[in-house]
């Protein structure tokens, strides 16, 4: 055996490109109730960017950031902690603890643990349900599927091509997520989740942070009070945050390639389009991600990725063939982990049930993104999932809405003494049903699931009034806002 890594064989009945959540998930759902063969081909950690570098180790750098907040809003613990700062040590050590200290032998595990083969190395599509995979020591080595190929090769952080940024080495998610060291000031570049979580954690660890939007506000795809909301804790915060405006250049004489999550060379000078400058010890980019298509073999099967995302139907196939699905990022439909999971569910039935001679049709085979939760963790954290109000009007939805201050509901203002969040429902007049919810405040984000399952199920409000919130829980803001739907239904 030569190439790479793995078992002595070339044929499988699925391959999957990418060992990824999304990948993870699409080879465990090929084979687990089906006998199918199944490998993963991988040359980086098993487990992909949300177990080392997203998901995991950015909450475990904000609960922190949340829990010193809400101790410091209650009287007893709030004399325990005064004047007192995060243990920037013992809070990058539980870090490491959450990403599995950047070893995947945890995963390696559940792949043996579900019949799951894995094969190290680079993969290519070479042909129709053929894979090339580059070894480490060079050598290429030929798989072939007997049913599909599955391509779960994932996004990675995108840097925009300002005069002097890419030489600069500026830190993306992977760095300000493993960092070693705290900047002193840091500038970050970017108005959505990946950029407010990221310099929420590093003002709490101690940097001076400012932060920079080419757009009019954050969190674009929000409602707009959970916007302002997000700006204005921010700023509470101690972070300068610059919306309307565009970076120019960025110049770092000193740069270096030191590794992730080091200053990466001396200090950098951020260049703004209305003249002003700001000196920083380093700057973050988060401004969005690419598609991992780049380099993958498409063209040797007629497949493009013009936007470098792949074009698939509801069942994760790619559009054009009848053996080549795509999941995660991949897919440009929902860039989070917990969509990439659903998808790759998705597509493996759809794969197991076309071997037994099936369509792949069925309950659980046709992807829906009408009902996408999302939290963003900041200090305090937001949630919404489904349409905003806007999108819903959009789309000619007959709507009305529900709006409520949570710290009026007794289980908020127990849980702290200056309790900030509010709460939005959105719904379809026509079907009495749910099309979208929003969150913001402290424990607002368990909140999301039942949201969710009420637009996924289309429960009609007349139902959601028989789910009693318990008390004295944040949860009961689900009655005040049915309370004010109904109020403003009884007004002539």
């Amino acid at each position: 055996m030569s190439g790479s890594e793995g078992p002595n064989r070339d044929r499988w009945d699925v391959i999957v490109v990418g060992g990824g959540q999304a990948g993870e998930t699409a080879a465990q759902y090929a084979s687990q109730f089906s006998g199918l063969s199944t490998v993963l081909v991988e040359e980086d950690l098993i487990g992909g960017e949300c177990e080392y570098w997203a998901c995991r180790p950015s909450k475990a750098l904000l609960l922190p950031v949340e829990a010193q907040s809400q101790g410091r809003d209650l009287p007893g613990v709030r004399e325990m902690i005064a004047g007192r700062s995060l243990d920037v040590p013992a809070v990058l050590r539980r870090r490491d603890d959450i990403a599995f200290h950047y070893g995947d032998s945890q995963e390696v595990d559940f792949l043996k643990a579900n019949g799951i083969d894995l094969v190290r190395g680079r993969g290519r599509l070479a042909g129709e349900r053929t894979v090339a995979v580059t070894g480490s020591d060079g050598d290429v080595r030929t798989l072939t599927a007997e049913h599909a190929v599955v391509l779960a090769t994932g996004s990675s952080a995108y840097v925009p091509p300002t005069d002097g940024l890419a030489d600069a080495f500026p830190w993306t998610s992977r760095d300000v997520t493993a960092l070693r060291e705290v900047p002193r000031w840091v500038v970050v570049i970017g108005g959505g989740a990946v950029a407010c979580e990221s310099v929420t954690w590093l003002r709490a660890l101690g940097a001076e942070a400012t932060l920079v939007h080419r757009g009019p506000t954050l969190l674009k795809t929000m409602e707009p009070f959970a916007r302002d909301f997000a700006a204005r804790h921010l700023a509470e915060a101690g972070i300068t945050v610059l919306l309307d405006t565009n970076v120019t250049r960025v110049k770092r004489p000193d740069a270096e390639n030191s590794g992730v999550g080091r200053l990466h060379g001396g200090p950098v000078t951020v260049t703004l389009d209305n003249g002003d400058q700001v000196e920083a010890d380093e700057l973050v980019v988060a401004v969005g991600r690419r598609g991992g298509t780049d380099d993958i073999g498409l063209e040797t099967v007629g497949v493009a990725a013009p936007h470098g995302y792949l074009d698939v139907d509801d069942q994760l196939t790619v559009v054009g063939t009848d053996w080549l699905y795509a999941t995660g990022d991949l897919t440009g439909r929902a860039l989070l982990t917990h969509m990439a999971k659903y998808q790759a569910r998705i597509a493996g039935d759809a794969i197991t049930a076309r071997a037994a001679g099936g369509s792949g049709t069925g309950a659980l085979t046709t992807a829906e993104y009408d009902a996408v939760p999302q939290v963003v963790f900041l200090d305090p954290p937001m949630s919404q999932v489904g349409l905003t109000e806007a999108d819903a009007r959009s789309r000619g939805i007959d709507v009305e809405t529900a709006e409520f201050d949570i710290a009026a509901v007794s289980g908020a203002a127990i849980s702290r003494e200056h309790y900030d969040g509010r709460a939005k429902l959105i719904v379809n007049r026509a079907t009495d049903t749910l099309v979208g919810a929003t969150f913001a405040g402290s424990g607002t984000t368990e909140l999301l699931h039942s949201a969710t399952i009420a637009i996924v199920g289309q429960v009609p409000v007349s139902r959601l009034w028989h789910a009693v919130p318990s008390f004295p829980t944040v949860s009961e803001i689900w009655l005040k806002l049915l309370e004010t739907l109904r109020q403003r239904r009884r007004q002539p």
